[in-house]
């Protein structure tokens, strides 16, 4: 569960990026996380994954408390929690089954469990034809598939997709947000940041909606349905 309380997040130049967020978001949600640029996403998915702690309030990450975690628990905090990026941060000299398998590598698993989940992760995305290909020997949404493979191969509770389709054409676009709703489907916390208005009224999910720090929004019905242009 991811549980935000009275969070306030001020930067060391005096920039207030967050100004009393409050939302929980439950073990098994696809949520939507939305707002203009500058409104506090970026920093809402650095305090998730450790990269920050809060100004004051207090954010709970599947069992972490954030605002006083060590930092030798950051780590352990990390694999609960899979990225994918909008940019891909693949690595080019590496196969896409390198790829994967060096994610498992960097948390010292053993080379049997890497044979064993890896290819399953691949055939979960639709790559176990590509395990030889390069990164730049992939279309976009092959690059992010192969990113989100990376991203589930430590079997996380928790995935947070950041502008995933920024790249991507419209159809590309669809595919990676329906790839990231059957993710949901086998139990996986799914919160995607996103410009995308056609996929967020597309695909019907909770929205929480940002703007000047704080939440605004907060619903299934949808933020972009009732937004008055």
């Amino acid at each position: 569960m991811i549980e935000f309380t009275n969070v306030e997040k001020t930067y060391e130049q005096g920039n207030k990026a967050l100004n009393g967020v409050s939302m929980t978001i439950e073990d098994g949600e696809f949520v939507f996380l939305v707002g203009p640029s500058g409104s506090g996403k970026s920093t809402i998915i650095k305090l998730i994954t450790g990269e920050l702690k809060p100004t004051s309030g207090s954010v709970h990450v599947n069992g972490y408390s954030l605002e006083r975690i060590r930092k030798r628990e950051i780590p352990y905090l990390r694999r609960t929690v899979g990225v994918v990026f909008q940019d891909f941060r693949l690595i080019a000299n590496m196969t896409v089954y390198e790829n994967v398998a060096f994610a498992m590598r960097v948390i010292g698993a053993k080379e049997k469990e890497i044979r064993d989940r890896v290819p399953y992760v691949l055939e979960l995305v639709g790559l176990e034809n590509k395990k030889n290909r390069l990164p730049g020997e992939m279309s976009g949404g092959e690059q992010q598939r192969l990113a989100i493979a990376r991203a589930l191969v430590n079997n996380p509770s928790t995935i947070i997709a950041d502008e995933p389709t920024g790249n991507l054409d419209p159809a590309r676009s669809y595919e990676i947000m329906a790839l990231l709703e059957e993710i949901n489907n086998l139990g996986t916390t799914v919160l995607v940041v996103t410009h995308a208005k056609d996929l967020v009224e597309r695909f019907g999910k909770r929205v929480v909606a940002i703007n000047d720090g704080l939440v605004v929004s907060d619903g299934m019905e949808g933020y972009y349905n009732n937004e008055k242009q």
